[in-house]
């Protein structure tokens, strides 16, 4: 897969997915900008990225929360590249476990705010990129957005229900209604979701007919894959990569 001379913006990429899919990007050809909010990890990333491919990663400080700085990294990777060719939304997370310190109560008695969080990174974060980078995709005729949902958006969650509510609406809604849209302008929207990652070692945990987790790099070899020419004909779908945890019913 080559992508020399084209962009992408992955949210969430100091860490985890995003930084994996942001070192593979670049190492076969791309440029990135590397969204996320920590400011000191973010750099230090970047840094080692451009050590090794000189140029090819910018960071941008975003809270995938407010729009301003939404449309500010679409306008960076226009400024820096002169196009968007690809948008990943990694950026997410159980508010439970990010903004609770994991809360242990039941779902009526935590605190709501907790919950907006989450609802906010997770499908608010996603849908202003969507409405942000579409400008310049619809602009240049092509382009893909690609979400991240999560097997938990069709299992749900007694508990932290901001997350699958999200997740889902991620998983189809939005997805469908992208693809519905730029299908005029030469714009595709793919989710990948995927079941239990080991980007945290209790996903080690979650039952799958392959007896395991997946390594991170398997969900990025897929995202990439869609991204590349050989993955142009998938387009408005949500693609489970869980190892078979859907295929078996609720199994936990």
């Amino acid at each position: 897969m080559d992508f020399t001379g084209q962009t992408a913006i992955a949210t969430g990429a100091a860490s985890g997915m995003g930084l994996l899919f942001s070192k593979n990007f670049t190492q076969l050809g791309g440029n990135v900008v590397m969204c996320d909010v920590n400011e000191a990890m973010l750099q230090e990333k970047v840094q080692q990225i451009n050590e090794q491919k000189k140029g090819r990663a910018i960071a941008c400080v975003c809270d995938v929360r407010d729009y301003a700085q939404v449309c500010a990294a679409r306008d960076l990777a226009v400024e820096s590249f002169g196009r968007i060719d690809v948008m990943v939304n990694f950026a997410g997370g159980t508010a439970r476990r990010m903004r609770g310190v994991g809360w242990e109560a039941d779902f009526p008695d935590v605190p709501i705010e907790v919950f907006d969080w989450g609802l906010d990174v997770n499908l608010k974060g996603p849908f202003y990129f969507a409405h942000a980078v579409l400008k310049q995709m619809r602009e240049q005729n092509s382009g893909l957005i690609i979400n991240i949902g999560s097997i938990t958006g069709a299992e749900g969650d007694g508990q932290g229900m901001d997350y699958p509510t999200a997740k889902a609406g991620l998983m189809y809604g939005l997805t469908k209604s992208i693809a519905q849209y730029g299908a005029s302008h030469h714009i595709r929207c793919v989710c990948i979701s995927p079941g239990p990652v080991l980007t945290r070692a209790a996903m080690a945990n979650m039952k799958t007919l392959a007896g395991r987790a997946a390594d991170p790099q398997e969900i990025i070899d897929l995202i990439l894959f869609v991204a590349s020419e050989k993955g142009q004909f998938i387009n408005g779908e949500n693609i489970m990569i869980d190892g078979g945890r859907n295929a078996a019913g609720r199994i936990c």
